[in-house]
């Protein structure tokens, strides 16, 4: 992934644009990394996948619900935050 440092973005933004086409870009300030710059078509590729892996989740929910495989409800959450399908 290309870098660039908050000022660099800020003097090149048209180079940027274009860059971000290529890939995403990290913007660092102070030398911490702070965002990342995406094309809008990756992001939307994004969250589509994010849509897609919240609805399996909630599948999953019903499934269990429907065979009597309960979960606490705050354990649910915490796999789901962390990332866990099973």
């Amino acid at each position: 992934m290309d870098n660039l440092s908050a000022n660099e973005a800020k003097t090149q933004f048209g180079n940027l644009l274009l860059r971000v086409q290529r890939g995403p870009v990290g913007i660092s300030k102070n030398g911490k990394p702070t965002a990342v710059m995406v094309s809008s078509e990756e992001y939307h590729s994004i969250e589509l996948l994010r849509q897609q892996f919240l609805q399996a989740r909630a599948r999953q929910a019903r499934d269990a619900i429907a065979s009597g495989n309960l979960v606490d409800g705050e354990a649910f959450f915490d796999d789901l935050e962390a990332g866990h399908l099973d």
